[in-house]
């Protein structure tokens, strides 16, 4: 090769990876910009009534600033970026379905923090109380309002800890009985019966028939996908590795979850996962989702992320569940989104 060929093929080069850089640095920027346009003058709350029934609504934790932070809100599907109702109850974490919600909260009692699991009413009406065992993490209600289903820390502040345990609990909203821990579930791990003290469960997603669950377990320094069922007490796994916090799409068909990408690094992306052929498609997210995705149909995904720079408060993001698209900004200031079917 001449050395006029060889310059050539090093200009060409420098100008295509210039233009790659430029096109990240646009993204990111146009992402910035839209996280700082939703910022400027922030999103309208008004305190009010706030419903778990009736269509064409997301329920929410809002996190914009002022009185009516962490308060459960809600705002219309064809405007989610536009004024929000924020009622009297307050969350760590929030889920609903048909008219029934899990709040988790945490806070300070007289003596020491107080955290506690409240399963509610349509109307936000505190149905039954649980004491947690640590702080609040996930949460989720089955399809049909029956069984709701948190996870907390036990140990350690994040799933991207060294060493961190978990405590992932099941309740029956018609008999409150209480199933506490999964860990007392029979376990069953590439066939064979299987149990380790470092045994850990969390992120359960409900299927529509009031039996079927699906969860993490992490174990041995790996995460399975884990099939459960409530009646039998079983977790089973489903033969996919590196699946943490799933989210079973409405129809029943996909699992949405979020994948650790480097060992050792709180870094995930998020996938889907067709159950049916145990394909995993990954998303257009690129960023790092560390939250347990929800669908708000069955075509679209919605998922918190950090502020730039402001890591104490999260928008709601939503991505295309097929691969395609570019993510958008669905609700600044907000987490724990809940469609209201």
């Amino acid at each position: 090769m001449t050395p006029k060929r060889r310059l050539l093929i090093l200009a060409v080069a420098v100008v295509v990876l210039a233009g790659l850089g430029t096109g990240f640095v646009l993204h990111a920027a146009s992402r910035a910009d839209d996280r700082n346009t939703a910022r400027r003058g922030g999103p309208g709350v008004s305190a009010g009534p706030v419903a778990l029934t009736g269509a064409d609504r997301v329920a929410f934790v809002n996190d914009a600033p002022g009185p009516r932070r962490s308060h459960v809100a809600a705002v219309e599907s064809s405007d989610p970026g536009g004024a929000r109702t924020a009622s009297g109850l307050t969350c760590a974490r929030f889920y609903a379905a048909k008219g029934t919600g899990v709040c988790l909260q945490s806070g300070l009692g007289l003596v020491s923090q107080t955290n506690q699991a409240v399963i509610v009413d349509a109307a936000l009406h505190t149905r039954h109380t649980f004491a947690l065992a640590g702080t609040p993490s996930r949460a989720r209600v089955s399809p049909s309002g029956r069984f709701a289903a948190w996870t907390v820390f036990v140990g350690g502040e994040s799933y991207g800890a060294a060493f961190f345990s978990t405590r992932t609990s099941i309740v029956d909203t018609r008999t409150w009985q209480l199933m506490p821990n999964l860990e007392d579930f029979t376990t069953m791990l590439d066939g064979r019966r299987y149990h380790a003290v470092d045994d850990n469960f969390w992120g359960v997603t409900f299927a529509a028939d009031d039996d079927t669950f699906y969860a993490t377990l992490g174990t041995g320094g790996r995460t399975y996908l884990m099939k459960g069922s409530v009646s039998r007490r079983t977790l089973t796994s489903v033969g996919v590795q590196n699946v943490e916090c799933p989210s079973l799409s409405p129809d029943g068909t996909r699992i949405a979850f979020k994948k650790r990408v480097l060992n050792g690094a709180s870094l995930w992306h998020e996938y889907v996962l067709d159950l049916r052929t145990l394909r995993a498609t990954p998303l257009a997210e690129h960023h790092s989702v560390d939250d347990q995705a929800t669908w708000l149909d069955d075509h679209t995904l919605a998922y918190a992320l950090p502020h730039e720079g402001d890591v104490k408060s999260t928008d709601l993001w939503s991505v295309p569940a097929d691969g395609t698209g570019t993510p958008h900004l669905l609700i600044p200031d907000a987490s724990s989104p809940a469609p209201l079917r």
